[in-house]
């Protein structure tokens, strides 16, 4: 789930017509709460001791979900334990701490965080059956493991007895846009917007608009939700997701002013993190860039980074390089088989990283598996590209140009498909979309760029990649 707003100003209208945001005086209350919590304690489901510190006194209520995306998490975790261990009947603060681990898993990269949700989920539920909240959570853990299904599920039920629930609205957006049904999600977030505008809801309205090329659109409500976000959380999620689409398009310095704002809130926001050093070796600062990531994964070894990495130690061709893009590799392989053994859906993750860096059977498997839950523009291309690094352009073309389809603009997307369009003789077509790749975003990878202009050139197509520059 997304950071939720801190603002207790409204204003007039939709993000057609002006975005609203406020704040409400349980979520300052509780974020106060959350603010003095230290990350010791005593940990529910048998974890040890942090560090021998000692945690206060038990809050006197069950803690406002609301508040949890912009607190420390780990504050959150340990006053919702402690206040559990006082009162160990209260369903809905169990279920808050399920909010919580899902929180934690997702600030910190880790899927070990998944069960503890699901355990503090059950134990919610068999307090309070079909308790809104516990449902909510769930919804949003289902959709943290890859269950865009289930999430929509339990969404769906927390919805008809409350329609004005924020996480069930946007746990409904999110898995109406994983699942591939982009007009459901797109009046899910009119809906939403309608019901309980805030930085949440925001956030996927842009995101929906994104998906259909609307980028006007969606950096102008990205832009009005930054300007209603008051607490650290809020503005570096918010400024990150402004850092990403200008990042799509290919402007670098407004992608690092928003990165850098991002991390003026909160230095340690991964997303941020990342973003920033993907800027910073488009921009040409790849020393920069790897330093950088080398940190993040160093924190936080997910197979985005490592594989940025990776590729960033293999463009630069020193000595060892290639042996420490191995390594970044293999960590990839090595965090699939964590979030798989807590119960996260890994297929894309499998199919995006093992297409160009590992097993490409795997990567045409994982593809195919994940292309059967759902149909959306990334798994349409995640199965394009599997199936041309395994000899299976023909097959690989109209997925490839399926994942162009909705507007979307993206350089991955456009690349891979412009070298299945090659592929397959296709070479007009093909020349047309490498061109629209670097154009778009001439430095969307290191060494895909370098591909697709090296690919360009031996096409002839040299006014094509002079435009492109």
């Amino acid at each position: 789930m997304g950071p939720r707003t801190s603002s207790d100003e409204q204003t007039d209208g939709t993000p057609g017509g002006g975005v609203r945001s406020r704040r409400t005086a349980s979520r300052v209350v509780s974020a106060a709460l959350l603010a003095v919590a230290l990350t010791g304690g005593a940990v529910a489901f048998g974890a040890a001791r942090d560090g021998g510190r000692v945690a206060p006194a038990p809050a006197s209520a069950a803690m406002d979900p609301g508040a949890l995306a912009g607190a420390d998490p780990d504050a959150a975790v340990t006053a919702l334990q402690t206040h559990l261990k006082a009162q160990p009947k209260d369903h809905d603060s169990w279920a808050t701490l399920g909010l919580a681990y899902v929180e934690q898993a997702r600030t910190k990269g880790d899927p070990a965080r998944y069960p503890q949700a699901q355990a503090a989920l059950k134990r919610s539920l068999a307090l309070a059956p079909g308790n809104d909240r516990a449902l909510a959570g769930r919804a949003a853990l289902a959709a943290a493991r890859h269950d865009f299904t289930g999430a929509l599920t339990d969404a769906d039920r927390v919805l008809k007895r409350d329609p004005y629930d924020e996480r069930a609205l946007c746990s409904r957006i999110d898995a109406l846009v994983e699942l591939g049904r982009y007009p459901e999600a797109a009046r899910a977030a009119d809906t939403a917007d309608a019901r309980r505008p805030g930085i949440p809801v925001f956030t996927r309205y842009a995101y929906v608009h994104e998906l259909r090329g609307d980028v006007t659109t969606a950096r102008r409500v990205l832009q009005q939700a930054l300007t209603g976000a008051t607490s650290p959380g809020d503005i570096a999620y918010v400024a990150t997701q402004l850092g990403q689409l200008a990042w799509n398009q290919g402007d670098y310095p407004t992608a690092l002013t928003q990165y850098a704002r991002a991390l003026a809130a909160d230095d340690t926001y991964l997303p941020a993190l990342e973003g920033r050093a993907r800027a910073q070796a488009a921009s040409g600062r790849q020393d920069s860039a790897i330093k950088g990531l080398e940190t993040l994964v160093a924190r936080a070894p997910l197979p985005g980074p490592l594989v940025a990495l990776g590729e960033l130690y293999e463009a630069r061709g020193s000595t060892g390089d290639r042996e420490k893009a191995h390594a970044q590799y293999t960590l990839v392989q090595a965090w699939i088989a964590l979030a798989r053994a807590n119960g996260v859906d890994a297929d894309l993750d499998t199919a995006l990283a093992a297409a160009d860096h590992g097993d490409k059977g795997a990567a045409l498997r994982a593809a195919r598996a994940e292309w059967a839950r759902r149909h959306t523009v990334h798994t349409a291309d995640a199965l394009a590209w599997a199936l041309h690094v395994n000899g299976h352009d023909a097959e690989a073309l109209a997925h490839a140009r399926e994942a162009t389809a909705t507007g979307y603009r993206n350089a991955s997307f456009l690349y891979h498909r412009g070298v299945i369009e090659l592929a397959t003789g296709h070479a007009k077509e093909g020349r047309t979309s490498l061109a629209a790749a670097l154009k778009l975003n001439p430095g969307f990878s290191p060494l895909g760029a370098a591909k697709a202009r090296e690919a360009l050139k031996e096409q002839g197509a040299q006014k094509a990649l002079e435009a492109a520059e």
